[in-house]
């Protein structure tokens, strides 16, 4: 994310502009993230077919939550990649479910929602500072411990391309381990389905923050 420093080397990209937003400040952002959801989602392994109606009522909710941050890339003056997280306790139902049904206090808990980045801007350490920003709005909001999902893939889907490398060492760089028996299930439309497929999204968490 830094320029050259080599003599005569040609200037390369200035470096992106992170920035956290919380309450009404993050509302202008919403039509940016759900742009990268669409783009980014739609590859492996989510496969989303994304639906620009049904993101516009995801995100509304999502901004309606009182303790909702978003951490967004620009490149200039455009949003490149965002990340949320938002107190648990104000995280949807479906979310909530599980660590519910395993008796954990919601009121400790920081949901990582999603962490979408243009393909172009990868490797640049951007995935690291979404998540350095969540973790330290967790903190200041006072829960003791982040949780996001990861969508459950069979390694020998014959969808999953062949360059692709999990992220489980970059995930456990960052402090957070999978946790045994949580799983979260929703359901989305795939790329080439006519209807929405359910799905199961394992829960990785760190404690503390």
């Amino acid at each position: 994310m830094n320029r050259s420093s080599h003599p005569g080397a040609p200037p390369g990209p200035p470096p992106l502009r992170i920035e956290r937003l919380a309450g009404p400040g993050l509302q202008a952002l919403l039509p940016d993230l759900a742009r990268l959801r669409i783009e980014v989602f739609r590859g492996w392994p989510y496969l989303y077919d994304g639906d620009p109606e049904a993101e516009a009522r995801h995100l509304a909710e999502f901004a309606a939550s009182p303790g909702a941050t978003m951490v967004v890339a620009r490149n200039g003056d455009l949003a490149v990649g965002a990340a949320t997280c938002q107190p648990m306790t104000e995280a949807a139902a479906a979310v909530q479910a599980p660590f519910r049904a395993a008796g954990m206090d919601l009121s400790r808990l920081c949901y990582f929602g999603e962490s979408v980045l243009s393909r172009i801007w990868r490797g640049q350490g951007v995935g690291v500072a979404f998540f350095a920003e969540r973790l330290a709005a967790a903190r200041e909001a006072g829960l003791t411990t982040a949780a996001f999902c990861a969508v459950r893939r069979d390694p020998a889907d014959p969808r999953r391309p062949a360059d692709h490398t999990p992220l489980d060492a970059f995930w456990r760089k960052r402090g957070f381990a999978p946790a045994p028996g949580l799983a979260v299930a929703m359901s989305w439309r795939e790329v080439g389905a006519e209807a929405e497929v359910p799905q199961r999204l394992d829960v990785w968490l760190r404690d503390p923050v």
